[in-house]
């Protein structure tokens, strides 16, 4: 295997500090008073994926000794890891000013947030590409594996923000309207991405024919059957798309009218904080089955790969 965990880790948080970029600016658009919402996303996007680059160094092996060989990769602009570099650089430069600035205006020029959220796509992309980029492996679909990892970005990038902010006890999260519905829409978007990147490699005819089945085999069936069964198929979307329409369930119910006009007794005082703090800790627990699936998903995709000289 070419790569390792380590990669698997720098493209997670990669992902992941852009996602958490992509909720910050966005929520700027509909709720811009949604502050430590927003401070939340703009601060873990730069820590996540300055953390992650830093992995990325350590798996040049040389890179803490020698960082300069690591930026020495902009020499050569007709490789997708060079451009990635200009990539991160960016977008890191752009996440800071933005943290910065809302720390001290507790708002954000628009057009810095749309910069931001474009640079925030082209991370995302960019971690999916590098992998479709090596030759010798079907499992890295150069069109397919972007747009799950971009999904699956985002997914990460908004369970980070909304986990802190649940931990904080804040009320905003409630307040931004498109999160109210990113629960049930990135669980799905993914699932039906990696079904069509399994069906997409199982299809593979030709001399990549048999390495193309072998990864396949390998995460539905082989080695890594149960990591994908249960760490990425149940624990990062079954569990949390079912979490969430629990939640959805319950503030339905609590927030029941009566007929009559007058208010069902769930909803009352008491009974409205119990289910709160129970929506609340259901949440968490939904947001860290998001981060786990998350990182199962890149980690397997590295990790099952089979070559071409399988074959």
């Amino acid at each position: 295997m070419v790569w390792d965990g380590i990669i698997a880790c720098y493209l997670f948080l990669a992902g992941l500090g852009a996602g958490a970029f992509a909720l910050a600016a966005l929520a700027g658009f509909v709720k811009p008073d949604a502050v430590k919402l927003r401070t939340l996303g703009y601060l873990i996007a730069p820590i996540a994926v300055a953390v992650g680059t830093v992995l990325l160094m350590v798996d040049a092996k040389a890179g803490l000794q020698n960082p300069l060989r690591f930026f020495g990769l902009l020499a050569n602009f007709s490789s997708v890891m060079a451009w990635g570099v200009v990539i991160l650089v960016v977008f890191m430069v752009v996440s800071v000013i933005a943290l910065v600035i809302m720390l001290r205006k507790k708002t954000t020029p628009r057009a810095l947030d749309i910069v931001g959220l474009v640079c925030a796509v082209a991370v995302a992309v960019y971690t999916g590409l590098l992998l479709g980029d090596a030759p010798g492996f079907p499992l890295w679909n150069p069109i397919v594996l972007p747009l799950l990892f971009l999904v699956s970005a985002l997914s990460t990038g908004f369970a980070a923000v909304l986990l802190v902010a649940h931990i904080m006890k804040s009320a905003e999260p409630k307040t931004v309207c498109f999160l109210k519905k990113t629960g049930l829409v990135f669980p799905v978007l993914e699932a039906i991405l990696l079904a069509v990147l399994l069906m997409v490699t199982a299809s593979t005819g030709g001399s990549a024919g048999a390495a193309a089945s072998a990864s396949v085999a390998s995460l539905i069936g082989g080695s890594y059957a149960i990591a994908f069964w249960v760490g990425l198929v149940i624990v990062g979307l079954v569990v949390p798309f079912c979490i969430e329409v629990m939640r959805m369930m319950q503030v339905k119910k609590a927030s029941a009218i009566k007929p009559d006009g007058s208010i069902e007794a769930s909803s009352s005082a008491k009974g409205h904080s119990v289910v709160e703090t129970e929506s609340v800790g259901i949440a968490i627990v939904g947001e860290v089955g998001v981060l786990i699936g998350g990182f199962m998903l890149r980690y397997l995709i590295i990790m099952a790969a089979v070559p071409l000289a399988f074959g």
